[in-house]
């Protein structure tokens, strides 16, 4: 039995947009310019200095340098990242409407969760995970409108392959989140499967061109060895704090040349690689030069102990699948945002190349009621109490898998674990390849998993109904119109002839694909 659903109204959606953007706007104010880090300071750095490097993003560098450029502060990119926010919000709770989700309740979670830290204070933060998790949560709610239509359209794939361009252009492991969500997508959806692959590996392989052949040739330098390779770094100080015996003479004395070896012991905590390689002994300028060597060392390793490789990157990746923190070990709690007033707090004096536009990355709140209320809010949620289900996102990357498959077979519609897609996408990507416990990391499955909760309990009525009735009673879709006393009774015959003539045919699920 196909379930059909109403299309909801845009009047609907535009007033949820305008409900979330006045709670961010607010979140806005209270932390004006945004919520800021060492990485958002470099990256405005080396754009004001030059040269430009692309090793974090160079699109999200770009939207910095020109909003210094337009308006002489920062704050205008985090306003905008309000505004997506709310509009992403409000696109993904419609497209879950459509297919089937509960209205009131979906509009209800919708409404509620901007005054939740992980989404309102992570909307003002100057990150380029914002605008990454922005793009994931629209693919699912793409995804989302695919599974209510079960149907591929041209308009759809192309706003798919746009939304996972642009995940690749905010983060360079997007096109690993792209690779396993067209995966899925493949198992799921009936037709047009070779377009959408050839779409996934555009869209992955764009950024990858750009940044190694097309952003060289323009003078934005590629990203530092350092900084690509920095995970195998982590796992060979891993390795010497638990193995120091696989480790010669030649071993450390090329490892010396890059740090002093209670360096690699002290940083050899499987959870984070940043007290190796954000601590002043620590030379990166070596670790360039010889990032040749270290990398022989790792395949070495690997190959010798390739579990303990495995474990490392799974204890580092925890974050992906672990519901929980670990509290006692180096590295192990979730880390959710820093609070300091100044960029001189992040990276002190001389750190990093000096600008005069350094100034911008204080925090100078709009209202300072808003923000004496916004920041007891957030310190209050970062309570260990809270972690499991406000900060980790594999919590509600179950709970998204969980809904996604319960509401397919509520719905007996094989398309609706499209939308999960994503999420199934920016796990695995976190679990293979990640450098600490870092909640943003984990940000979209938050976002999708919270609105799909009013889905999976909707889907769980709907199986739960349909459990309880009686099998030879008919469902409300099965039992027949009463036939009104003023019409003559028809020979059943010619009563089959007449509706198998007016009943219209059946749309396949591949058209349009």
């Amino acid at each position: 039995m196909l379930t059909e659903t109403a299309k909801p109204s845009r009047w609907a959606t535009l007033a949820t947009f305008i409900a979330i953007q006045a709670v961010l706007v607010c979140w806005w104010l209270a932390y004006y310019p945004g919520l800021f880090s060492r990485d958002s300071v470099l990256y405005l750095s080396h754009t004001m200095v030059g040269p430009w490097v692309s090793d974090h993003s160079v699109t999200y560098d770009a939207l910095l340098w020109l909003s210094v450029r337009l308006t002489g502060d920062v704050g205008a990119v985090t306003l905008l990242q309000t505004t997506a926010m709310a509009a992403t919000l409000a696109y993904l709770a419609a497209a879950l409407k459509a297919l089937g989700a509960p209205r009131l309740a979906t509009t209800a979670v919708a409404v509620l969760l901007p005054f939740l830290p992980p989404v309102g204070a992570f909307s003002v933060a100057l990150w380029k995970d914002v605008p990454f998790t922005l793009c994931a949560v629209a693919i699912a709610a793409s995804c989302a409108g695919l599974a209510a239509a079960r149907r591929v359209t041209a308009w759809r794939l192309a706003g798919l392959g746009a939304l996972m361009l642009a995940l690749g252009l905010f983060r360079a492991n997007g096109f690993l989140v792209v690779g396993v969500a067209v995966a899925v997508l493949l198992v799921v959806v009936k037709g047009a499967r070779v377009r959408l692959a050839v779409t996934g590996l555009v869209a992955a392989a764009v950024p990858l061109l750009l940044t190694n052949l097309v952003l060289p040739r323009v003078g934005i330098e590629a990203p530092s060895k350092t900084y690509v390779y920095h995970t195998a770094f982590g796992d060979i100080a891993v390795l010497y704090r638990e193995h120091p015996e696989l480790f010669g003479d030649r071993d450390r004395t090329l490892m010396t040349s890059v740090a002093p070896l209670s360096r690699w012991s002290e940083g050899g905590t499987c959870y984070t690689i940043n007290p190796l390689i954000w601590r002043r002994d620590f030379s990166w300028q070596q670790a360039d030069r010889h990032a040749s060597e270290l990398l022989d060392l790792w395949r070495r390793l690997l190959t010798q102990r390739p579990l303990d490789v495995v474990d490392a990157r799974l204890c580092r990746g925890s974050i992906a699948w672990n519901p929980v923190e670990d509290p006692w070990a180096v590295g192990g709690q979730t880390y959710h945002f820093s609070r300091r007033p100044s960029a001189e707090t992040y990276v002190g004096p001389n750190k990093v190349p000096d600008y005069p536009q350094r100034w911008m990355f204080s925090l100078r709140p709009k209202s300072a009621d808003l923000h004496r209320v916004a920041d007891s809010w957030l310190v209050t949620t970062a309570e260990p109490g809270y972690d499991w289900w406000l900060w980790r996102g594999a919590t509600w990357a179950y709970l998204s898998y969980l809904a996604a498959g319960l509401a397919a077979w509520a719905l007996r519609n094989r398309y609706v674990p499209a939308v999960v897609a994503v999420v199934a996408g920016q796990q695995l990507a976190v679990l293979a390849n990640i450098s600490a416990q870092d909640f943003r990391y984990m940000a979209t499955p938050i976002l999708v998993g919270m609105l799909m909760a009013p889905l999976l309990f909707g889907s769980l009525l709907r199986v739960l109904r349909g459990s309880r009735r009686p099998a030879d009673s008919p469902g409300p879709a099965e039992r027949p119109e009463p036939v009104k006393e003023s019409e003559p009774v028809k020979d059943p015959e010619s009563v089959k002839d007449a509706e198998s003539a007016e009943r219209p045919e059946a749309v396949p699920d591949s058209e349009g694909g």
